[in-house]
């Protein structure tokens, strides 16, 4: 794992504006395809932190819709850090603390809401 990738990471509060150059996965056909699979990435987004249990993965907010006080619906990017090659700060705190916190916590629910309706529909 890049070390320089790893004590940027550290360094970050959430709440700041990164860009993250990383490597994409593909998908391709056996005939005809690139010779270089390599798909270098540039993602913009507002950080808000490093996420998982079995592999890490920085998780940027890159759209943002506040419906009430204190409830986003977000457009979020997931990047697993193995694939990661840059972290750059744009801007330190883009949006503060508390804002990023609110931004967290609606990711979060919103992700437990998906996992949960998609355990209901497995039905028998």
């Amino acid at each position: 794992m890049n070390k320089t990738v790893l004590r940027a990471l550290k360094a970050l509060q959430p709440g700041c504006l990164i860009r993250v150059e990383w490597y994409d996965a593909s998908k391709g056909q056996s005939l005809g395809g690139p010779a270089d699979i390599d798909v270098p990435v540039k993602s913009w987004g507002i950080f808000l932190g490093v996420l998982g249990q079995r592999s890490k993965h920085i998780v940027l907010a890159q759209n943002t819709f506040r419906f009430t006080d204190g409830l986003y619906d977000i457009d979020f990017m997931i990047i697993p850090i193995t694939w990661t090659m840059a972290v750059r700060v744009v801007n330190s705190l883009e949006v503060n603390k508390e804002e990023a916190q609110a931004l967290l916590t609606s990711f979060l629910a919103g992700r437990r809401r998906m996992l949960k309706r998609r355990a209901e529909n497995h039905g028998p």
